[in-house]
């Protein structure tokens, strides 16, 4: 049998080594290499790199028995395509859920980096943004000074950073997930009052953010995560041993 994990979250990798330990095939996809480094290395796991178009994703979908799509939750565009590829090669789709956080209740919550940014262009001080690089164009119309982005220790990650001319010491190239002492570092160190974050669920460190916020007296700012139906990783499991 013949798995296809579109990964890229910490889900994606525990559910890859299941499956591999259970005697699947499993091809992991995934965008970068950092998702590639953090893959555990496994005889019946194959590693595709790179972000894939819906042909691409067709081709890698060949000859599987399920395509398990345990993408990040805002990975919106990546699950539409992984949808469409599914439909043509007909593979069954499964879509791995991440369990939401329970927002504080003095966060403000916005359905976008756009909402986000508007808000903040009436305020004053420093915002740590934790929203990723793609998201960084949003805030092109604050004052560059006060953004602090927090980005993937990639190129790509630095050149969006670069591309809205942001002072490089402004710039914070680590990956997370982070804990609550080094968020709380960072926020003291440059002097944060605003943090915008996605929900990103335990694994993703998302109350680790949040009680450095109410520690060091910043404002958190949540983008609202997309809706979404899917499964838990023991429903897909079921499914995987009954096609075994």
């Amino acid at each position: 049998m013949k798995a296809v994990v579109f990964s890229g979250t910490t889900e994606g990798r525990q559910f890859s080594k299941i499956l591999a330990n259970l005697g699947v095939e499993v091809l992991v996809s995934v965008a970068t290499e950092i998702g590639a480094e953090e893959q555990d290395e496994n005889e019946n796991i194959t590693i595709h790199v790179g972000r894939c178009t819906a042909a691409e994703m067709t081709k890698l979908l060949h000859g599987a028995s399920i395509c398990v799509d345990a993408t990040h939750p805002y990975a919106t565009e990546a699950t539409r395509t992984i949808c469409e590829a599914c439909e043509t090669t007909g593979v069954e789709y499964h879509r791995l859920l991440r369990t939401e956080s329970e927002l504080p209740k003095n966060s403000i919550v916005f359905g976008t980096a756009a909402e986000a940014a508007e808000y903040l262009e009436s305020t004053a001080g420093n915002v740590l943004l934790t929203t990723g690089a793609k998201e960084l164009s949003a805030f092109k119309n604050l004052d560059i000074k006060r953004i602090f982005p927090r980005v993937l220790p990639t190129l790509d990650g630095i050149r969006a950073c670069e591309a809205l001319d942001i002072p490089h010491r402004n710039i914070i190239a680590m990956q997370g997930p982070f804990s609550l002492d080094l968020n709380r570092v960072i926020l003291e160190q440059f002097n944060i009052q605003w943090l915008v974050t996605k929900d990103g669920g335990a694994v993703g460190g998302f109350m680790e953010k949040a009680k450095a916020c109410e520690y060091c007296g910043a404002r958190l700012l949540v983008l609202r995560r997309p809706r979404e139906n899917g499964e838990t990783v023991e429903s897909i499991l079921e499914r995987c041993r009954e096609l075994l």
